[in-house]
């Protein structure tokens, strides 16, 4: 008598589709099974290798298992070394501390203080924002259209997305989004609007707590605001005595070519929010930055149950070493410069489509006028085996997150790979067969 097989043996996503619930999206647009994973390659179940240019929307900027990393977090774990410590103090979470002040603050002459919030980019956020309230006795908050904060109320309510926006079922209050940099459309001046604003809302005696925003609006379609623009933006929040927030969640880490997204600007945010490649290995870890005379909440006033998650200190001090090494940036900036050059040779050699480029450091993309062009570039890169995501408020972005550490060779043939489906899709030839 013959076995019939189950449904989930015959078809590799059958358990995801009729078991996972229907918000799932990235497995919509990558529906592989992935099984392994390491430096700028993944590899599905059946052995199939794919260039990633993804790198978990930002939280894998050195990569998938970095050696480096790795050997620490096996040493910590085979060592019986404390893995869950709400805020107690640990061994760990001392050396990540250390590392931090030493690597990241000292040489930048910042005094910030560390609040270890949930694990999370929007749990950050959410400190930030309570935090921002209490510290100025104020409730509403300026935000910028594009921006893209996170998915728990608070932060969804700094959010401009509306189909995001859309899923929080209630209304979202006491925020106000204004135009972002680049918005200068019909005589519109972004800083002059923003200008007019505070002052507005000062002559009512309405004054926000905090102005909060993103350097380069990564999921918003990798829009840069330019660095005369955040001094404005610094300066009018000075004027007003309003708390300038810097959300570097998906910009930091070195993502634009130095550790924070704003040190070429010159700005010094009196919050900034950081997470996904903080741990540096993909394991979750958020931290938001203070001024030392903000830190008014009381002991437990801001608490979370995974605030001391130690195999993230160890990894994140771990992954702080790249950040001692000139080489290691120059190596970023040099990879930023050929991403670039290549994205523009591109786009120049196709005058006939209406397309540009834009970015900074290892965060760039091409936006499309046709928001079809791009999901579609993205559907042929991944069947010739390259994970690259889309961006935007309609998609209209094909967005380059490679890995800060991906080898040059890599770096070329993912970016062969997109120029070939771009000319797939504009030429209307099918999609292959991935082999």
């Amino acid at each position: 008598m013959r076995t019939m097989k189950r449904n989930d043996e015959r078809e590799p996503m059958h358990v995801f589709e009729e078991h996972e619930s229907e918000v799932r999206s990235y497995v919509r647009a990558f529906p592989a099974v992935f099984d392994r994973a390491r430096g700028s390659r993944l590899y599905d179940e059946e052995g199939t290798a794919y260039i990633d240019f993804f790198s978990g929307a930002g939280a894998l900027n050195y990569g998938h298992n970095h050696p480096r990393l790795k050997e620490d977090l096996l040493e910590y774990l085979t060592g019986d070394g404390i893995t869950h410590s709400l805020d107690m103090a640990t061994r760990a979470k001392r050396r990540f501390i250390e590392r931090f002040r030493d690597v990241v603050l000292e040489p930048r002459d910042l005094a910030y203080k560390l609040l270890f919030p949930g694990p999370t980019g929007t749990n950050a956020v959410e400190a930030a924002l309570k935090l921002a309230r209490k510290a100025t006795g104020r409730t509403t908050v300026f935000a910028f259209q594009g921006g893209f904060h996170g998915m728990t109320l608070g932060s969804l309510a700094i959010t401009s997305n509306r189909m995001k926006r859309d899923g929080a079922g209630q209304p979202l209050e006491h925020t106000r989004l204004l135009p972002f940099d680049g918005d200068e459309r019909d005589g519109l001046d972004s800083l002059a609007y923003l200008r007019r604003e505070l002052g507005d809302a000062a002559s009512r005696g309405e004054l926000p707590a905090a102005v909060v925003l993103e350097t380069v609006q990564c999921e918003g379609g990798v829009r840069v605001a330019s660095a005369d623009w955040l001094r404005g933006v610094e300066e009018v929040c000075r004027a007003h005595d309003v708390l300038l927030v810097v959300d570097d969640i998906q910009a930091g880490c070195g993502r634009t070519g130095r550790f924070f997204s704003f040190e070429e600007s010159g700005i010094r945010p009196d919050l900034v929010c950081l997470s996904k490649s903080l741990s540096g290995l993909g394991i979750p870890m958020a931290l938001v930055l203070l001024r030392e005379d903000l830190d008014v909440f009381q002991p437990g006033e801001h608490n979370g149950t995974f605030r001391g998650h130690n195999l993230a200190f160890v990894t994140a001090a771990r992954a702080l070493e790249f950040w001692s090494d000139r080489a290691f940036q120059r190596a970023v900036e040099a990879k930023a410069l050929l991403l670039r050059h290549r994205l523009e040779s591109i786009v120049e050699g196709r005058p006939s489509t209406e397309m540009t480029v834009r970015g900074r450091g290892l965060v760039q993309g091409i936006a499309f006028d046709d928001p079809s062009v791009a999901e579609a570039v993205s559907r042929q890169c991944f069947e010739r085996g390259l994970v690259i995501e889309t961006a935007g408020h309609e998609d209209e972005v094909l967005k380059f997150l490679p890995a800060l550490t991906i080898d040059v060779a890599s770096l070329e043939q993912g970016l062969d790979i997109v120029e070939e489906s771009l000319e797939a899709v504009l030429t209307g030839q099918p999609e292959p067969a991935l082999v």
